[in-house]
């Protein structure tokens, strides 16, 4: 999956941690994020990674935990 940001995506399968996307990351617990929770695109990283603000937080999440929504969808 190819990804800008901007993009609105979906997380399809809960992580056992989330990692924050500060300057200084930090392990977070997972439950912050909900699966089917809608976040926004932020920054791209590499080795396919993302950072995802979600209502609780900009978390960096690998693509294959993440689910493309469209744009009606997103509203």
């Amino acid at each position: 999956m190819t990804v800008s940001i901007g993009d609105r995506l979906r997380l399809s399968q809960q992580l056992p941690y989330l990692k924050s996307a500060d300057p200084m990351p930090m392990l977070r617990p997972p439950d912050l994020v909900a699966v089917g929770e809608v976040g926004e695109v932020v920054a791209l990283h590499p080795m396919d990674t993302v950072a995802v603000r979600f209502r609780r937080g900009t978390f960096l999440i690998p693509l294959d935990r993440l689910d493309a929504v469209d744009a009606a969808e997103a509203d």
